[in-house]
């Protein structure tokens, strides 16, 4: 069902428009009487776009600014087919890829995604990055940082820092630190009006002053984390031009030592407009190397894109450091070697109680993994609780670390209990134990909601003939990890997480 069928757009708003599209108008306007559009992202972390279009049965067409995005038809249930839950692609709206594809993310790179939540672009971002470097991911709101967290499990990202604090406490710690950032900024939303027809009712005219005063912040804040050198992408999901070409050209204005790095041209792209500025910017003009993604123009609802790129510091001048001091990446965590008591310490039982949980954790990944996949990641503990965190971090305190990295699992009373983020940050073959169903198989979900399973020893798949059967399971589908079960005695007791279960 069309939008216009449903609900009216706001008179404010369609008048705006029509001042400033003039001629192109009607043609905007008739866009909100088309079908919206539907997409989904392919996870490169996990299977690449080619082997994904052979796996699945769905009719797909690429989006054209997004290698690994994909348009499907209004009927198809992406969320509700097992490789949903194996993490295999993420649901995302065509249009929200393209800032992502205008940072040009490579291998190696420390990223910040500052407005981070619900986690789309995170996990756009760790795809780019292929298991190397890093992603912070920080978002204000501690109820969306839930959501991202889930995400970023969900696809398997390894790499990845969960912060939920103001950007302003972000800037000392990670001040010249990051090559790329991302300022996914809140915004009016005026482009999600066909998309989110909730939007539109609660739009109000004043939005675009409320937004743009916090956009202002937001890019200046960034601004001191970004290397000299790195690139900063800005983008808003709006039409305001109080919200794009004029942030962007006050910062220009502001930071002489950035400068536009024009978008491609790509199918339906359309240039920023410098005519939108008010006459008393020096560099409204560099505004034309934005993007615009019109909804009247391609196949997306409408979004904003600028690429801003920190020039290299003058040989000789006084820059920001592109790390911190030595003595400011001291470590605040915990040693990587498990820390022994010390002398005259507590009797034995107690002192078995309080073992230290990486050293059940070595045990465990013994008895179930095929090496230890975290590699050389410095082992952190919160309380029984581990996690193998980034290489190069900052000291973080003071600042809310949600996640400080791969949530690997907890030990209790020396007994290793692995998180459904460690299967899903898995490779199939890194388990001593796995067994596989095809998406089609009625197993697959029954496992997904819970169900315990009867598993024959010849269908449990073992890496060599000296694996025990009985243990943790690394459950796949179509040869991908959704999650850990435990077998014996011809049961497959399941492990799958309460609060991720099929329903």
């Amino acid at each position: 069902m069309t939008f216009m069928a449903e609900c009216s757009l706001p008179q404010a708003f369609l008048l705006h428009m029509k001042e400033l599209l003039g001629e192109e108008y009607p043609a905007f306007e008739a866009s909100y009487g088309e079908d919206r559009l539907y997409g989904l992202r392919v996870n490169p972390l996990k299977i690449s776009p080619a082997a994904f279009r052979e796996l699945t049965e769905w009719e797909l067409k690429p989006i054209p600014w997004a290698p690994e995005g994909f348009y499907y038809e209004e009927g198809v249930r992406p969320g509700k087919h097992p490789h949903y839950h194996a993490g295999l692609y993420y649901i995302q709206e065509p249009s929200a890829m393209a800032p992502v594809e205008l940072l040009d993310v490579q291998p190696g790179h420390r990223v910040l995604d500052l407005c981070a939540a619900p986690g789309g672009k995170t996990t756009q971002l760790a795809g780019k990055l292929q298991g190397t470097g890093l992603v912070a991911a920080n978002d204000i709101h501690s109820e969306r940082v839930k959501a991202l967290v889930k995400n970023l499990e969900l696809n398997g990202v390894r790499e990845a820092v969960v912060l939920n604090e103001d950007p302003a406490k972000l800037q000392e710690a990670f001040r010249g630190y990051f090559d790329r950032i991302l300022i996914d900024a809140p915004c009016s939303g005026e482009g999600m009006f066909r998309k989110e027809e909730e939007m539109a009712k609660a739009w109000q005219e004043d939005w675009t002053e409320k937004y743009a005063s916090m956009q202002r912040v937001l890019l200046r804040q960034a601004a001191v984390m970004l290397k000299p050198g790195g690139r900063l992408v800005y983008s808003t999901c709006t039409f305001s031009p109080e919200e794009n070409e004029q942030i962007i050209a006050g910062f220009l204005d502001e930071h002489p030592d950035f400068e536009i790095a024009p978008a491609p041209e790509l199918p339906g792209f359309a240039p920023g407009r410098p005519d939108w500025v008010p006459a008393g910017s020096a560099r409204a003009a560099e505004t034309a190397g934005a993007a615009r993604l019109w909804p009247h123009r391609l196949a997306g609802e409408g979004h904003f894109a600028a690429a801003l790129r920190r020039r290299e510091a003058p040989e000789g001048a006084a820059a920001l450091a592109a790390e911190p001091a030595p003595e400011a990446r001291r470590a605040a965590r915990p040693s990587a070697k498990p820390q022994r008591r010390a002398a005259g310490g507590r009797p034995a039982a107690k002192a078995a109680a309080a073992a230290d949980p990486r050293e059940a954790l070595a045990r465990f990944a013994g008895e179930s993994l095929a090496g230890e996949p975290y590699g050389s990641a410095e082992l952190v503990l919160r309380g029984e609780h581990v996690y193998a965190a980034p290489a190069g971090l900052p000291v973080l305190d003071g600042i809310r670390v949600v996640r400080p990295g791969w949530y690997l699992g907890s030990a209790a009373k020396g007994r290793f209990a692995p998180s459904h983020a460690l299967a899903m940050g898995l490779r199939a073959e890194e388990a001593l134990r796995r067994v596989n169903f095809t998406g089609g198989d009625p197993r697959a979900v029954r496992y997904l909601k819970g169900d315990t399973l009867e598993l024959t020893p010849e269908e449990l798949l073992r890496a060599h003939e000296n694996v025990q059967t009985k243990g943790y399971t690394l459950v796949c589908i179509d040869g991908y990890p959704a999650g850990w079960a435990k077998w014996q005695d011809g049961l497959l007791k399941n492990e799958y997480p309460a609060g991720w279960r099929w329903t």
